[in-house]
């Protein structure tokens, strides 16, 4: 259903798009907050309104140059409903001042060709060129469309409560439109964005929305019955719960992060999955008491590193604008000294899984050189060999996966086995 366009809606909109363009908050809070204080919007409404801000966050580098400078919040979406959505001054018409018809179809107009290549891709400066100098300027500018594009929807199959088959089939005879995943056994992309938060299935957690990229972290880690499991970042649990249904519920997954907030979202997912071989526990930072206590006894550990996320762009488009070349940097040192403290707690014959959500070689290829030259007890097994005896085809030591070649997020991840 589409939302019926007013100025009460473009005001919605105008409001959200000013809260948002401070950058002092994640997009994604911003907009859930104020959606949480105008209850009177509904399902229409809210998905026109975010779907408008966050293209402003995706193309706002060029819309910007098209009208010759920085823009208002009500000229900027103006221009991305004109320019990027396509709509004419006519459907505008609601909202749209005389004086402002002249400017908005000279933007309209003006050819791409006339910007920069970091413009035209809408990317800074700095991200741009250092996408550049690692993917080369035709694979950039694939690159940098897909992450300007919104994501699809994906959800993980809890195959301790049912299989991929049994949802698919319920969604068909619901009109949800579905198809199975392409690259995880237990993934299903969804061709729309339903309200799925009190569907029957989600709430008796069946099923988790999480990327497809994300649910193959698992399949690297190939976690056992029985084992001593670590996912050392795991914030909302997302993938400790994909661990704990590989697991079968049996030995202990541990789950553990610095914030207290994001462990607390974990708890009624937790509660959904079925899953009772989950250990939550808050850590002051990667040098806790409660690491150096498993020191050499884990089978398993996750490092799903704290990273730029500047792979998830299609659905955090604001990252590209909050961070910065200083704070990769400083990540990086954080990356290094978390995997460091990680490895400790890895038996002999063991393995060490590290994974980021970044596009940057800094923060991927760099942190596992430099772990593996100072790390000699560890060795790197090829990613494409393991996702292979799951049926999962990829190439590469690396797993490296990008918007515009496997339609999800950009990841990165590294198998490390510990020698016996």
């Amino acid at each position: 259903m589409k939302a019926r366009f007013t100025p009460a809606l473009f005001a919605h909109a105008e409001a959200v798009l000013g809260q948002l363009l401070r950058f002092e908050y994640p997009a994604d809070a911003v907009v859930s907050r104020y959606f949480r204080d105008h209850r009177e919007l509904g399902h229409a409404d809210r998905a026109f309104v975010a779907e408008t801000v966050f293209a402003v966050l995706r193309r706002g580098r060029s819309l910007e140059a098209r009208c010759g400078g920085k823009l208002s919040d009500r000229g900027l979406l103006l221009t991305v409903l004109t320019v990027t959505r396509g709509w004419s001054q006519r459907e505008l018409a609601p909202v749209l001042r005389a004086s402002e018809e002249e400017w908005l179809a000279a933007a309209k107009a003006m050819p791409e060709s006339e910007f920069s290549p970091a413009v035209r891709s809408d990317l800074p400066d700095w991200l741009y060129a250092r996408l550049e100098a690692q993917f080369g300027v035709e694979e950039v500018v694939k690159l940098a469309h897909a992450l300007n594009q919104p994501a699809p929807l994906d959800l993980r199959v809890n195959t301790l409560k049912t299989n991929r088959e049994a949802v698919l089939a319920q969604f068909e005879t619901e009109g949800i439109a579905a198809i199975p995943g392409p690259l995880s056994p237990m993934a299903i992309r969804l061709r729309e964005k339903p309200a799925l938060a009190k569907h029957p299935l989600f709430l008796e957690g069946a099923f988790e929305v999480q990327d497809e990229g994300s649910q193959l972290l698992g399949y690297l880690m190939e976690p056992k019955r029985g084992e001593l499991v670590v996912d050392f970042c795991a914030g909302a649990g997302g993938k400790t719960l994909l661990l704990g249904a590989l697991m079968k519920n049996t030995g202990r997954l541990y789950a553990y992060d610095v914030s207290d907030k994001r462990l607390a979202k974990l708890k009624p997912r937790l509660a959904r999955s079925g899953l009772s071989n989950v250990h939550p526990a808050r850590i002051e930072h990667e040098r806790d008491t409660k690491i150096k206590r498993l020191s050499g006894k884990a089978d398993r550990v996750l490092v799903d590193a704290p990273c730029s996320g500047l792979g998830t762009l299609r659905r955090n488009p604001d990252l590209k604008w909050r961070q910065n070349e200083d704070s990769v940097a400083e990540l990086a040192i954080k990356q290094a000294a978390i995997l460091d403290s990680a490895a400790k707690m890895v038996r002999p014959g063991g393995r060490l899984v590290y994974a980021t959500c970044s596009l940057l070689t800094a923060e991927n290829d760099a942190i596992i050189e430099a772990f593996l030259a100072s790390h000699p007890e560890f060795t790197l097994t090829p990613a494409s060999a393991v996702l292979a005896k799951h049926g999962i085809t990829v190439d590469g030591d690396f797993l490296r996966l990008l918007p515009h070649q496997h339609n999800t997020d950009g990841f990165f991840a590294a198998v490390l086995d510990k020698k016996a």
